[in-house]
């Protein structure tokens, strides 16, 4: 690693300061993207904002019809919530599949969805549940917030405080896991909600997650894996790589996707 400074501020508002302060600086959530490419070099900012203490990041409460969660909050406390399981038990399944324990412990929603890896599993979720992602300066719903490979609305400055999801009648998600991994080669989110289904993608487009207007169109017809039986998926529109080619993805997704509304 480079040198750096670190700085552990205790307020949201704290953390802004030190982000205008220096245009270097990279907050620090979860640090499973961050640190490893500190650690090969392959990224050196001059400052670490690590938003561990930041009480107001954290927890999770039922608000009405939509459940709130912390943008600290850990995938393994989403997954042992005991509220997160009476909203949408589907959530809960999706941050228990990600990683292992250990990645599950140390981290953060708001960290994956921050980071838009390709093949992260909480992306599907929050377009297909028609998620609001609420920063510091703004609220920006999920249909606009991903924007391509590790790329999001997110502007300078903006950190996320927290994410609300629209309680559905139905969730469900499904992936084929990398064996070493555990990140999706294909994972696949759907959602029955007040305003139609909605289907999402995740581990297989070549530029992130995406929704299926296929799958959503063929299960507002009816909601069965049935339903799906005769679903396609364009393999021009997939990545190949050593785990799995474009075509191998396309078939997946029809299998997830049965899987996941199963």
């Amino acid at each position: 690693m480079y040198a750096f400074q670190y700085h552990r501020p205790q307020s949201v508002a704290d953390a802004a300061k030190l982000l205008a302060s220096n245009s270097e600086a990279k907050l620090l959530a979860g640090g499973h993207t961050l640190l490893p490419t500190m650690k090969q070099r392959l990224a050196a900012p001059k400052a670490i904002v690590d938003l561990a203490r930041i009480a107001e990041l954290k927890g999770i409460d039922k608000k009405g019809n939509a459940l709130v969660i912390g943008a600290m909050t850990t995938h393994a406390e989403v997954a042992d919530s005991a509220i997160v399981r009476s909203a949408i038990a589907g959530l809960a399944e999706v941050a228990a599949v990600i990683g292992d324990p250990h990645v599950r412990h140390r981290g953060t929603i708001g960290g994956s969805v921050a980071n838009n890896d390709p093949a992260a599993d909480y992306p599907a979720a929050l377009l297909a549940l028609g998620a609001t992602i609420a920063t510091n300066k703004r609220e920006i719903k999920a249909d606009d917030f991903f924007k391509g490979l590790f790329t999001t609305a997110l502007q300078d400055g903006e950190i996320i405080a927290r994410i609300s999801f629209p309680v559905p009648a139905k969730f469900g998600y499904a992936k084929f896991p990398n064996p070493a991994s555990r990140y999706a080669l294909v994972g696949v989110a759907v959602a029955q909600t007040g305003s139609g289904v909605r289907v999402a993608v995740t581990g297989a487009g070549k530029d992130g997650v995406f929704r299926h207007t296929a799958a959503e169109a063929a299960l507002g017809k009816g909601w069965s894996a049935q339903a799906l039986s005769g679903l396609t998926t364009d393999a021009n529109l997939m990545m190949s790589d050593i785990h799995a080619d474009a075509a191998y993805r396309a078939h997946l997704v029809g299998v997830m996707a049965r899987r996941a509304v199963a």
